[in-house]
């Protein structure tokens, strides 16, 4: 988990040990259960995808941890932004570490930018792309709250002109 937490801090630009950006967090504890569950600094994940996994485990072991850790140390707007923006960096996160999206999402697929999970960090992969360190300056902001027009504050667009603009650059509508 040292890994994935130090990958996450690179990810978000917290590098600095005593960075008032990063949460103040002393350990952090993973369960694996036969059920799901997430909050705070307790990560909990199915048991029973492993037993009926047919592709590299490792790997996707890996992808989990990395994805889990970030969700712990990403700041969720108070409650406040769209719960697929807050899964969505988490697989970001995950993504940016070559684990890749456990659904296999291809860039510019799905229906909303805010769908979660793979979509949406396909979608903030194309965001970091149009401005290098988006991912990390919109987790700061999401410190602090949530609204759509942190997209225009960051990207000087709305968030449904960056989306159609997505959309548009990998052919689909």
């Amino acid at each position: 988990m040292y890994a994935a937490t130090r990958s996450t801090w690179s990810v978000f630009n917290q590098t600095d040990e005593g960075s008032e950006e990063r949460k103040k967090i002393s350990a952090i504890s993973l369960f694996i259960e036969d059920m799901m569950t997430a909050g705070g600094e307790n990560q909990t994940e199915p048991g029973m995808l492993v037993g009926n996994y047919s592709g590299n485990l490792r790997r996707q072991f890996n992808g989990v941890i990395y994805e889990k850790v970030a969700s712990i140390w990403q700041w969720d707007a108070r409650g406040e932004a769209p719960a697929g923006l807050i899964t969505g960096i988490a697989h970001y996160v995950r993504l940016q570490a070559r684990y890749g999206t456990p659904e296999k999402v291809k860039p510019g697929e799905g229906e909303r930018w805010d769908q979660g999970n793979g979509v949406t960090a396909r979608f903030l992969s194309y965001c970091n792309q149009l401005r290098s360190g988006f991912v990390a300056d919109m987790n700061r902001k999401l410190k602090h709250g949530y609204t759509d027009g942190y997209f225009l504050d960051l990207l000087k667009m709305p968030v449904d002109h960056v989306w159609a603009n997505y959309k548009a650059k990998y052919h689909y509508k």
